[in-house]
C-alpha cells in the first residue's frame, strides 16, 4: 500500500508540472531521473542511449501527466514509460542492425574499407542463414517487422493473428536469431 503523504506530495508536484511551474518541473526530474537512468542503462547497456531515453521519458511523462492515475504512485508509472521507450530504442537498434547484401551494394565504396565490407557481407550472410533456420511463421513475422517495417498491428492484420501472438513471435524470432549468431561466433 502506498504512503498517503507521498501520494499527496506527488499530486502537488504533478499539479505544478501541469501549470508549467519551473520549480515543480525541476523537482519532478530530480525526483525520478536516477531511477529512470538506472533502468534505461540496465536495459540498453549504453550510456548515450540511456540518456536519450531519460529525455524521451520525461518529455512523454510531461505530455501525459493528465493520464496518470492519481491514486497510484508516480514512480511505477514513469518507469513503465521508460521501459517502453527502451523497447522502442531496442527495436530501432535492431532494425538498423539487420544488414542485407542490398544494403552493402548501396554503400559508398570510398567510405567503406574492403575489410569492413567483407565483415559486413559475412555478417549479412550469417544473418540470412540464421533467418533460414527460423520456423516459417517466425521468419515471416521477423521480415515483415524489420524489412517491411510494418507495425505489430499491421502484421497481425496481415497474418490474421492476435497482436499479442505477433509480439511473441517477434520475441522468439529475435531470441533464436541472436542465439544462432552467438553459437556461430557472431
Amino acid at each position: 500500500m502506498s504512503d498517503p503523504n507521498s501520494l499527496t506530495t506527488e499530486l502537488r508536484l504533478v499539479r505544478g508540472c501541469m501549470t508549467d511551474d519551473a520549480e515543480s518541473l525541476q523537482s519532478f526530474v530530480q525526483r525520478f531521473r536516477d531511477s529512470v537512468y538506472r533502468l534505461s542503462f540496465k536495459i540498453l547497456r549504453h550510456h548515450e542511449d540511456a540518456e536519450d531515453v531519460v529525455q524521451e521519458t520525461f518529455v512523454r511523462a510531461f505530455r501525459s501527466l493528465h493520464h496518470w492515475d492519481q491514486t497510484r504512485p508516480l514512480r511505477p508509472w514513469i518507469l513503465t514509460i521508460a521501459a517502453n521507450r527502451c523497447r522502442t530504442a531496442l527495436a530501432r537498434r535492431s532494425r538498423s542492425a539487420v544488414v542485407t547484401s542490398q544494403d552493402l551494394a548501396g554503400s559508398a565504396p570510398e567510405k567503406v574499407s574492403e575489410a569492413t565490407r567483407q565483415q559486413t557481407a559475412e555478417l549479412a550472410e550469417e544473418v540470412q542463414l540464421q533467418l533460414g533456420q527460423l520456423k516459417p511463421h517466425l521468419r515471416e513475422c521477423f521480415l515483415l517487422f524489420y524489412q517491411e517495417q510494418l507495425s505489430c498491428a499491421e502484421i497481425a492484420e496481415r497474418l490474421n493473428r492476435p497482436e499479442g501472438t505477433i509480439k511473441t513471435w517477434l520475441h522468439r524470432g529475435r531470441q533464436q536469431l541472436a542465439a544462432g549468431l552467438q553459437r556461430r561466433g557472431h
